[in-house]
């Protein structure tokens, strides 16, 4: 059993050593909380706990902190994705949901499951799910000063379970100032992927995410027998043409678990049980 999150990149927000220090402790903290959850729940509930909780961190671009679009609106998406039957669900330009993925989550068992804007929101609210605001003050404040982040927040989780079964979510809260109606990569399967071989989410620019089919590329290319760092290797390389910016963790069907990015840093924190590691 073994998880591994991100919280998209360190430069997409503050980079003093605070902000720092602070996004280390947070992603331990969720992810061995996450893999004490995991001894008792599948991989699919699983992930979808671990973004739920990084939903609800500010330090983080989804639910609680997304970003502001240029019409002054919040929109999120997220994703998730079973590796044992092969369903994908997702939502996509969600408005005042707190926790998105647990929109996803339930979608996961309807026919239709991957809703966009006003249709995904009323699904969530004949669900169940309140109507709830996640703009906070530094969003706002920087909306209002026009000071736009680079577009590169995201989170995710991918998690083995004790029976090896792999799953993968991923929830954006957009890369703020986007045109409204913007489609990330996040509820797609260049964002978001997972098999029985292996599981992938991505975080960063997602245009370019989209146009290198990353997340499917990586899934393919272990399913079809490369070892996952052989798959990192090719499919990032692809984007060096173009350069790129991605993030990726994931999970292979042997526990093997890698991340790599493009450019400097992703933050990511996994643990096994025993073994625990933070981006530096």
């Amino acid at each position: 059993m073994k998880v591994i999150i991100h919280g998209g990149f360190f430069s997409e927000s503050s980079t003093n050593h605070e902000t720092k220090v602070a996004k280390q402790q947070a992603l331990l903290r969720i992810v061995n909380d996450s893999y004490a959850y995991l001894q008792n729940h599948s991989a699919v509930e699983t992930v979808v706990y671990a973004v739920s909780l990084l939903e609800d961190d500010e330090l983080f671009n989804a639910g609680i902190g997304s970003q502001i679009q240029s019409d002054g609106k919040i929109r999120m998406s997220a994703s998730l994705m079973d590796g044992d039957s092969q369903k994908m669900s997702g939502v996509i330009n969600i408005e005042e949901v707190k926790n998105p993925i647990q929109v996803a989550q339930v979608l996961l068992n309807v026919d239709d499951r991957i809703l966009g804007g006003s249709g995904a929101t009323n699904f969530a609210r004949q669900h169940g799910f309140e109507k709830f605001s996640t703009e906070i003050p530094q969003r706002k404040s920087e909306y209002q000063a026009k000071l736009a982040s680079s577009g590169i927040g995201t989170v995710g989780c991918v998690v083995i379970d004790k029976n090896l079964k792999i799953a993968a979510a991923t929830s954006t809260g957009g890369k703020g100032f986007e045109i409204p109606g913007r489609i990330s990569d996040s509820a797609t399967v260049a964002g978001n992927y997972a098999n029985s071989f292996c599981g992938v989410s991505l975080t960063g620019v997602g245009e370019d995410i989209v146009s290198g089919a990353v997340a499917a590329k990586i899934v393919t290319r272990v399913t079809d027998g490369f070892s996952l760092e052989k798959a990192f290797e090719k499919t990032f390389d692809e984007l060096k043409p173009y350069d790129g910016f991605a993030g990726a963790i994931a999970i292979d069907k042997n526990g093997n678990v890698f991340h790599q990015d493009s450019h400097p840093s992703m933050v990511f924190a996994s643990f096994d049980g025993e073994n625990e590691e933070v981006f530096q």
